[in-house]
């Protein structure tokens, strides 16, 4: 099951503050809007976002269909897909998307020791 592409999602208290830091640690813009509260970054091909007041806790995340560079890869498995799957395995989802939809969408779980997982589709 491929869930694509891999980020850490850093709920961050001071975003300049944390945005200067990872950068000195090498990591370089990718994307995002500071005025809306969060920046993506990359170094290499480690991508890790920073979010001001958007949630509490880190939480690990899966974009289908992107990869790295936020670029659209083909083929991908369509989050709906990746819902009913880990549904049929039996894991209890926190949220679910709208399996009769298309397009973007999101779903999430927690893992057994707590962590938040996000599987975030955006095309």
């Amino acid at each position: 099951m491929q869930l694509g592409v891999f980020s850490v999602s850093l709920a961050v208290k001071n975003l300049a503050a944390s945005h200067a830091f990872y950068r000195k640690l090498g990591f370089e813009d990718l994307g995002g809007n500071a005025e809306h509260g969060y920046l993506i970054l990359k170094n290499g091909s480690t991508v890790i976002g920073l979010f001001q007041g958007m949630f509490e806790g880190n939480i690990l995340t899966f974009n289908p269909g992107w990869d790295e560079n936020a670029q659209s890869v083909d083929p991908f498995t369509d989050v709906r897909e990746l819902q009913q799957r880990l549904k049929d395995a039996g894991i209890e989802l926190t949220s679910e998307a709208d399996p009769t939809g298309s397009g973007p969408a999101s779903f999430t779980l927690v893992d057994p020791d707590g962590n938040a997982i996000l599987i975030d589709q955006h095309r």
